[in-house]
């Protein structure tokens, strides 16, 4: 099994290409979002990392360490009701409120492509729970989240 990141290539496709699948009236297999709030969520939690929508630092010595290990370096998937956080919570009302389905997916994948470009014209914020993280831990939570909200969705 292959450790993928979004800055490859190969990753970045598989996710641009699977949030093309996603419908606006897809499914959600667990959670309380519907696929075009998961959508805005998933474009607000890269907002945050890039510092133009601000997170609130809620990480511990544990989350730090221990659970941001196991969440980027254990081979296994997410699981499901996993908790978010307030600023982005769309279930809750909070993050950017769905607009146009393609434009919003449209913003989402543009995010995706500046934050995973090899130079950057912003600097990484630290994660709201697991604190400041190395380049290659980035590209792998943002990999991993999208991976996860997409099947959430079964795509």
């Amino acid at each position: 099994m292959s450790i993928k990141i979004i800055s490859e290539a190969a990753s970045k496709s598989e996710i641009a290409g699977r949030l093309a699948k996603l419908g606006p009236d897809a499914e959600r297999r667990w959670g309380k979002m519907n696929a075009h709030q998961m959508v805005c969520h998933l474009n607000d939690s890269l907002l945050i990392v890039t510092g133009e929508l601000k997170g609130q630092d809620r990480s511990n010595f544990l989350n730090r360490t221990l659970v941001k290990f196991a969440a980027l370096r254990v081979p296994m998937q997410w699981p499901p009701g996993v908790k978010t956080v307030p600023e982005i919570d769309q279930a809750a009302g909070a993050g950017t409120p769905p607009a146009e389905c393609d434009r919003d997916r449209a913003r989402l994948l543009e995010s995706i492509e500046r934050f995973a470009a090899p130079r950057r014209d912003f600097a990484f914020a630290p994660h709201p729970i697991f604190g400041a993280m190395t380049e290659w831990e980035w590209m792998r939570w943002a990999y991993l989240h999208n991976d996860h909200h997409l099947r959430q969705f079964g795509v």
